[in-house]
């Protein structure tokens, strides 16, 4: 018998490596932006001492300072739900796609986990999902969707919901494929099937490699923002308290270290590019709007994720009809996400296929325009 892996089970190999290296650098960015929170903690205390602050300066600060609090609150919100979670299934450790056990959620993995994956100033995250839906999907990354999903399948259909976050496609779609609709067909509708998750796995392999390299980026400018604020609360002290009373350049200086605070608390909450969702509930509503397509309105969560997991792949017809087909056959992906037969369809797919294009054409011409407002 033949041990050869096939492209498919390399390509896999190779997502799973760079999954569990982005979750051991979610951890580590968590370790750096502590240290940049603790260090933005302390120059606010220094401004909150000075009188007579004009009232622009003063409105400014206070922004950055609600912004850098409501990073904080998200950040222990997911620390929190994930601690809920255990209990929910007896305390075991959470075991996700990988197999990855994450025994304990501590703070600076959940701080790694906010940075990632970005926070509103209004500390809602920045991504297909807000609230507890962004939770679990950010459990499930780190290798708690079993936990999050208590063991098998999230309650109310909403295990596609903990999928549609940046858990990876390519793992989610391979794991329908282990679990069994490759051994069901013909010999080449196998190689066919395993074609097209090749091609999801090649696409997942450059957003992860994006992601490594913005979260080294993102670590190394947080390092130096530390080092900058330090050295500002330090000056700051000499200034004295009342702001009326300082010199020209002290309060230019001033309004230098404001700007340096905005610009190291963008650091915790812009999210990192490569981890984001390509599409988002938000791009749903909004293809719905435009297209007037209204009879798939009911069915937002599938589409969205069978949106990204085959977004900027082109399917051939005959493709799409053995997706249909392998899905109908797959009974334990229908059954863990409260699905019917009826519910794939080639009309569907097809409108699947229309939303992502849309959705990559409207991205593409957004990129368009800010590039020529730069220029």
């Amino acid at each position: 018998m033949s041990t050869e892996k096939s492209k498919l089970q390399e390509s896999t190999e190779k997502v799973e490596r760079l999954v569990e290296q982005v979750n051991r650098m979610l951890s580590e960015i968590g370790v750096h932006s502590h240290c940049l929170y603790k260090a933005l903690i302390l120059i606010q205390s220094k401004f909150d001492k000075i009188r007579n602050v004009p009232d622009e300066k003063k409105l400014e600060y206070e922004r950055i300072k609600e912004v850098c609090l409501s990073w904080k609150q998200h950040v222990d919100q997911i620390e929190r739900d994930y601690q809920e979670a255990q209990i929910k299934v007896g305390g075991s450790a959470a075991v996700g796609a990988l197999g990855v056990g994450v025994a304990a959620l501590g703070p600076t993995v959940a701080m790694g986990i906010a940075t990632a994956f970005g926070v509103a100033s209004t500390g809602t995250a920045i991504s297909a999902l807000s609230g507890a839906a962004a939770t679990n999907a950010a459990l499930a990354w780190l290798g708690g969707g079993a936990l999050a999903a208590g063991g098998g399948g999230m309650a109310a259909g909403n295990a596609l919901l903990a999928l549609a976050g940046p858990i990876g496609w390519t793992l989610a779609g391979l794991g329908l494929l282990s679990a069994g609709i490759l051994y069901w067909n013909t010999k080449s509708n196998k190689e066919r099937l395993e074609n097209i998750f090749l091609k999801i796995s090649e696409r997942d392999i450059c957003s992860y490699k994006l992601a490594i390299t913005e979260i080294n980026e993102r670590i190394r400018r947080i390092i130096s923002e530390v080092e900058k604020l330090n050295c500002a609360s330090v000056d700051i002290v000499t200034f004295g308290t009342d702001y009326a009373q300082m010199g020209e350049s002290q309060q230019y200086a001033l309004g230098a270290y404001v700007n340096l605070m905005n610009s190291s608390t963008q650091l915790l909450v812009n999210p990192i590019l490569g981890l984001q969702s390509k599409i988002t509930e938000q791009d749903f509503d909004y293809f719905i709007s435009v297209s007037k397509i209204l009879n798939i309105r009911e069915k937002k969560e599938l589409v969205v994720y069978f949106a990204n997991l085959l977004y900027n792949i082109d399917l051939s017809e005959s493709d799409r009809n053995l997706l249909v087909k392998s899905f109908k056959k797959d009974k334990d992906f229908l059954g863990k996400n409260l699905l019917q037969k009826e519910d794939m369809t080639l009309e569907l797919f097809k409108v699947i296929d229309k939303f992502w294009r849309f959705v990559y054409v409207r991205k593409a011409s957004k990129r368009y325009t800010e590039g020529e407002r730069k220029i």
